[in-house]
């Protein structure tokens, strides 16, 4: 790398990570402040995520890369990987100590941001369009400019109100400028093998924003292909080079891809929606500094990129058919944004659940890209600036209509154009007389006016996103009492440790350990998800975060031999400070790998009671017939509670054995529930359609077997009929002997294997305590490995009754798409490694002297 380069690298790395860590010290956000920036996915998934990553480095998971035996009673977790930690970021936080693991994540999000600078700035450079020399001091197009471009792209509304929280998109907005640093050596003809490593990397790090950054970078070479006018076949021969470059470099990462693909394919469905495009006063007011709005693009570059992208168009020094060329694409990509088609073709042909606008950081490095040619062919003239000046006002007009600007944007909106236009004024009198202490000042204030309007715009989006998204505590006491608890609980895999219904955040067995229901990730399978779900277990973000479920049938068809309670998380809005201890329930379960003689294949129903029932291969519950009425006496009509037409202080009614274990089921049902006259009440959350509330139990019968459950609804919902369970925990205990006597005598897990000896004779099925996902094969004895069956949801052997001493069972996992994705990368290999051998052969038969001479000369010799 050259030294001018380097310098700019350099500078816009240093700008972004001070107006990164400035941000959050006006907001006072972590770790410069109180306030936690673990908002949403942040701290649900990607710290928790991060956090197994760190224990899988250090050694101390359960599980490997193929799967995730913490989570989800065994969850793959090599598309957990490709989706989320993919990055070679993600490795930095083995450095961090195990309770700084929310610091260890700010410093990757940090590192990333800066990378994406410097990437930018290297990039600019390399363009040079009008053959500016960077190295030259005044110079318009030094490395000054583009360090400080490359900042404004880095820092840009996506990265700040966008990606900050989601630091796996962060993968794309580096891969962006270097897949058009790709672009740029395909038209040289130069670094193939170099290009085709950083597509694989791209797509490795994260293949969502890298598709994005993919078409962003493949519009810049069509339009680098066209103002550069070469003859067809030499453009058509670069065009070739890339596509090439582009196909080899995904072949290379089509391990992870391919598996990653797939494993979208067995996902639990998300919702589907429609998209809808905002306002266009919303868009223009994205442009502007100190604005936020959740489902708008955040387009932000900064006032000094702004006013050079739209001074473009008038800057007399800049070739027509440039000027026209980025000034059209500018345009026709932020209209691409807007239509639906278009939009689509954006997202690979899904709308996205949350944002549907995380392709704008493409957009956001055509502006700066757009601003760079206003630079490079020298400073815009009063004439292009006055004209771009009149288009922000003119922008800021129309934007003020939009409710995303709020009074504080006006301020910092002046300051930065001020400041802008002062600074871009003194470097076109410093450029005209070659002046460098007067191009010196101009850089320093560009330099201050960029910091401050950038740091309040990502401060602002700091504290916003705290008024609208779920939010969580960094690692605090709570996680670690926690953590402590669970390990001293531990005995995986004789049994599993659940860390409890009480969560902190989504992930909590990645986040403080043991082997739990919980898991929340855009993979989260589909046989997972509607298996829990039929037991009466919750969820929120529309089936993909399944939890935790407090039952004594499911802890013992599970093998969850103890359970960690914890106080409600007062970090918490919407639950009540305590200060509780931290316990563990312990019980007698079976193993993991259980035998079923005589297997009920009847389909499960709609009552979670009798479908827990059919797993656990024993009656063990009454499900009594219930009332729902209020204070006054009058019933619910079809359950309705919390609503204008339905009962006031709704209570339920009905009759248990007595000292059996009460339970209610109401996934439609939000607020709290008591048993008239007994302690703790039990929590309930239900919101249509993201969230579903779990089974709770109420604690025992009284002694005259009647019931009288009082409810205290937060909105309107349903109690449905047989909501209420009567657990008979001795008729629980036997079949659970029953399965821990007829169940295997050895289990042992390692990875994606699992191995377990059952009794001689053994005859039905075994059935393996965990999630039938797609991709595991078994085999008993010494027979071939097949496709393992399914017994509700669950893994399923069948077995053949023999007189052996012992019956071994051997099931593996393999995630699907790996084979595939394995020979598509050793195709792509293969390929680079005679395309390389080719290009060498060639080039030794171009150097080496001719080994005959000329007819002329042979004549001459032989006279």
């Amino acid at each position: 790398m050259s030294r001018p380069r380097r310098a700019a690298a350099l500078l816009a790395a240093a700008v972004t990570i001070t107006a990164f860590c400035a941000a959050d010290v006006l907001a006072r956000s972590y770790p410069f402040g109180p306030r936690t920036r673990s908002v949403n996915d942040l701290g649900n998934q990607y710290v928790p995520f991060h956090a197994h990553l760190w224990d899988l480095l250090h050694g101390r998971a359960d599980g490997g890369l193929l799967v995730n035996w913490q989570s989800g009673y065994g969850s793959s977790f090599l598309p957990d990987i490709g989706t989320y930690l993919g990055s070679p970021f993600a490795l930095l936080v083995a450095l961090f100590p195990r309770d700084e693991i929310d610091l260890a994540v700010y410093v990757v999000t940090g590192l990333k941001t800066a990378a994406a600078a410097a990437a930018m700035a290297c990039l600019l450079l390399a363009l040079r369009p009008g053959g500016s020399r960077p190295d030259r001091a005044g110079d318009a197009g030094s490395w000054g400019a583009a360090g400080l471009l490359g900042a404004a792209y880095a820092l840009c509304g996506w990265s700040v109100a966008d990606a900050s929280y989601n630091p796996m998109w962060l993968d794309g907005l580096v891969a962006l400028p270097l897949l058009c640093l790709v672009g740029e050596w395909a038209i040289a003809g130069r670094r193939r093998h170099l290009g085709v490593l950083v597509v694989a990397l791209a797509w490795t790090a994260n293949f969502y924003t890298a598709y994005m950054a993919t078409a962003g970078a493949a519009l810049v070479l069509l339009l680098r292909l066209l103002l550069a006018d070469l003859p067809r076949r030499r453009a058509l021969a670069a065009a070739g080079r890339a596509v090439l470059t582009v196909v080899l470099g995904m072949g290379l990462a089509a391990p992870l891809v391919t598996v990653v693909y797939f494993g979208t394919q067995h996902a639990y469905p998300g919702r589907v929606r429609q998209f809808a495009p905002v306002a266009s006063e919303d868009v223009l007011a994205r442009l502007l500094p100190a604005t936020y709005g959740f489902g708008s693009p955040a387009v932000y570059v900064g006032i000094t990129a702004l006013l050079l992208a739209l001074a473009l168009p008038f800057h007399r020094a800049v070739p027509v058919r440039v000027r026209a060329g980025w000034t059209l694409l500018v345009l026709a990509v932020t209209l691409s944004l807007q239509w639906a088609p278009t939009h689509l073709v954006w997202h690979a042909f899904a709308t996205p659940q949350g944002s549907p606008y995380r392709q704008a950081f493409v957009l956001c490095g055509l502006l700066v890209i757009a601003a760079w040619h206003a630079l490079s062919y020298g400073p815009p003239d009063r004439r292009a600036l006055t004209a771009a000046a009149g288009l922000l006002t003119l922008i800021a007009l129309v934007a003020g209509r939009s409710g995303l600007v709020r009074a504080f944007a006006w301020p910092v909106l002046l300051l930065a154009t001020a400041g802008a236009l002062g600074g871009l004024a003194l470097l076109a009198r410093a450029h005209a007389g070659r002046r460098t202490r007067l191009a010196g000042l101009a850089v320093v204030l560009l330099l201050g006016a960029q910091l401050g309007e950038t740091a309040a715009t990502s401060a602002v989006a700091t504290r916003l996103r705290l008024g609208h998204l779920d939010d969580y505590a960094p690692w605090g006491q709570r996680q670690q009492r926690q953590a402590d608890v669970v390990a001293g609980a531990d005995g995986w895999p004789r049994y599993r440790t659940d860390p409890g219904r009480e969560q902190t955040v989504g992930n909590d067995p990645m986040l403080v350990g043991g082997q739990g229901a919980q898991y929340y990730s855009s993979l989260t399978s589909d046989v997972l998800s509607r298996t829990l779900t039929a037991l009466g277990d919750g969820w929120t973000s529309r089936g993909r975060s399944v939890q935790s479920l407090d039952n004594a049938v499911t802890d013992v068809i599970f093998s969850v031999g103890a359970r960690v309670h914890s106080p409600p998380d007062p970090h918490q809005k919407h639950v009540p400070q305590d200060g509780g201890r931290v316990t563990v329930t312990r019980r007698d379960v079976p193993p993991l790998v259980t035998v079923r003689t005589a297997p009920d294949r009847a389909p499960f129903g709609p009552s979670p009671y009798r479908n827990q029932e059919l797993l656990l291969g024993s009656r063990v519950y009454t499900v009594p017939r219930l009332a729902v009425h209020g204070d006054t006496g009058k019933p619910a009509r079809g359950g309705r509670v919390g609503s204008g037409n339905a009962v006031t202080s709704p209570t339920i009614t009905a009759r248990c054995p007595a000292g059996t274990q009460v339970y209610l089921w109401a996934p439609h049902y939000s607020g709290t529930a008591r048993q008239h006259g007994a302690g703790t009440a039990a929590r309930f959350h239900f919101e249509y359609p993201r969230s579903r509330a779990a089974m709770a139990p109420l604690g025992p019968a009284p002694a005259s077997g009647r019931l009288r459950i009082e409810l205290t609804p937060e909105r309107p919902g349903r109690i449905p009929g047989g909501a209420i369970g009567c657990l008979d925990t001795a008729r629980l205990r036997a079949a659970a002997a029953r399965l821990k006597a007829a169940g295997a005598t050895e289990v042992t897990v390692s990875d994606g294997t699992i191995r377990a000896r059952l009794p001689a004779g053994s005859k039905g099925i075994a059935v393996v305590a965990a999630p039938r996902i797609a991709g595991w094969r078994c085999a008993t004895g010494g027979g071939a490995a097949r496709p393992a069956g399914e017994y509700h949801g669950l893994i399923a052997v069948p077995l053949a009754g023999t007189a052996a001493t012992t019956t071994s069972l051997t099931c593996t996992f393999h995630p699907p798409g790996l084979r595939l994705g394995t020979a598509v990368g050793g195709a792509s290999v293969l390929t680079l490694a005679l395309l390389g051998t080719l290009t060498t052969v060639r080039r030794r038969r171009a150097q080496a002297p001719p080994t005959t001479a000329p007819p002329r000369e042979r004549v001459t010799t032989a006279l």
